[in-house]
């Protein structure tokens, strides 16, 4: 479905994507995970259309969309949630969940229709519909943001970093939102960006009530699978699935070292 192959893109002339490969299927559901500067931002912002890319490609069911328009890249069905959430603080959370579908011109009776699925999987937002953005708190405003780009998002989801800066509390709360997300809508692929990897798997252990489901591991920039699906693998998934396998066994090291000379 999503695809993309020898991506490198530029910011103020700085390289921060060089030539990444990698693939979406319908309805998988993958995290990268990866140190702050790592690029995983930057390849959202690329599928988006909000970088300068310099090298390779980007293509959607087949389609080309490099010369796709940013801001008409959500009718391709791909919603957007970014780390700061970036709500409009005097709009009520309805408001700012029915926006881009209202600047897609979508049927008021189409966007009535995604307003009950969200509020299906996410219940406290129903409550709280009518309660404008300035309002809300950290939890509140990540989730407001998946349904706004849920709204658009018929086909995927692009996720960064939702669990930063959350409390536990939340954070449970949030995965339990994916969750729901994930059991409603299977069509719908999640890609979701995060720092640690033992953040997001642990919020998918207690996501689907303290087991593992079965999808396997997705190891690209050190990345794990939350919940199902396999993103399609490439012929260097391999020796990836090793370094990353290397790398945790030098963090072990370093840290029984560290404990020893404590």
């Amino acid at each position: 479905m999503l695809e993309i192959r020898g991506l490198s893109a530029v910011i103020e002339g700085v390289q921060v994507l060089r030539k990444v490969d990698f693939a979406l299927d319908e309805g998988a559901t993958v995290a990268l995970i990866g140190r702050n500067g790592a690029g995983k931002t930057s390849l959202l912002r690329a599928i988006m259309g909000f970088m300068t890319v310099t090298e390779g490609t980007i293509a959607f069911d087949g389609r080309p969309i490099l010369t796709v328009p940013p801001h008409e890249r959500p009718r391709l069905g791909i919603g957007y949630a970014p780390e700061d959430r970036r709500l409009f603080s005097s709009f009520s959370i309805e408001e700012n969940i029915r926006l881009p579908a209202e600047v897609m011109k979508v049927p008021g009776a189409e966007i009535a229709r995604r307003l009950e699925g969200i509020y299906q999987v996410l219940p406290e937002l129903a409550e709280l519909r009518h309660r404008a953005a300035a309002g809300l708190s950290g939890g509140q405003g990540k989730m407001a943001a998946l349904a706004r780009a849920l709204m658009v998002g018929q086909r995927v989801i692009l996720l960064d970093e939702p669990f930063q800066g959350l409390a536990p509390v939340l954070a449970q709360r949030y995965a339990t939102a994916l969750r729901a997300l994930r059991d409603s809508h299977p069509e719908i692929a999640l890609l979701i960006t995060e720092f640690r990897r033992a953040r997001l798997c642990d919020r998918a252990r207690r996501g689907h009530g303290g087991g593992r489901r079965p999808g396997g591991e997705f190891a690209r920039s050190g990345g794990a699978a939350l919940g199902s699906g396999r993103a399609r693998p490439s012929a260097r998934d391999g020796q990836r699935a090793a370094q990353d396998i290397r790398c945790r066994k030098y963090i072990r090291r370093l840290r029984h070292a560290g404990r020893a000379l404590g």
